[in-house]
């Protein structure tokens, strides 16, 4: 699968004036891709709070209380992140790139810091310590390469990312290289 941009062949009258027209930053949405699979963890992890709570509470109630609060705090901040995929999507404009998922990672990267942009990577090369997975379970459509390592430990080169709409992200990319 490569990214080319769709070939309009059916504008409304004045749609080249407006596509140069562009509200910036530009937003791509993640949760439809994301969510789904964390929402599952979610009932996964409400269905555990009561068994274990239960099992544990026949040996000891403070001890069946104390693990209950912690998995309710856990599954409160998985909630959280969930409900603020929505307000945080990736965003693009002419000078950065910012990559995020939720209240859970965000990163900033200049422009000119991306070496470019590919729809997949390989299973063994997304579990490598230089690659940060954003698409969290999910299988990643959109790869950004670096020229240079991300400050920190990891040395992060390359990040991945389920959007949405890949198409319209790589678009949108190619848009704002030719405005340079």
């Amino acid at each position: 699968m490569t990214y080319a941009a769709s070939e309009p062949d059916h504008d409304p009258p004045g749609a080249a004036a407006t596509a140069a027209v562009v509200d910036l930053p530009q937003r791509f949405a993640y949760h439809r891709s994301v969510a789904p699979l964390l929402w599952t963890l979610v009932v996964i992890g409400s269905i555990e709070l009561a068994v274990t709570h239960l099992l544990v509470a026949l040996w000891s109630r403070p001890v069946a209380l104390a693990v209950s609060a912690v998995t309710l705090a856990a599954l409160a901040w998985l909630v959280r992140a969930l409900l603020m995929m929505k307000r945080r999507p990736v965003l693009l404009d002419h000078a950065r790139l910012v990559m995020q998922v939720g209240t859970i990672r965000r990163v900033d990267i200049p422009r000119d810091a991306v070496a470019g942009l590919r729809p997949s990577l390989p299973a063994a090369a997304l579990k490598q310590r230089s690659t940060l997975n954003l698409a969290l379970l999910a299988y990643p459509n959109v790869i950004v390469d670096l020229h240079r390592p991300l400050p920190g430990r990891r040395g992060i080169v390359t990040i991945a990312h389920r959007l949405d709409d890949p198409a319209a992200f790589v678009a949108a990319w190619k848009a704002l290289g030719a405005q340079r």
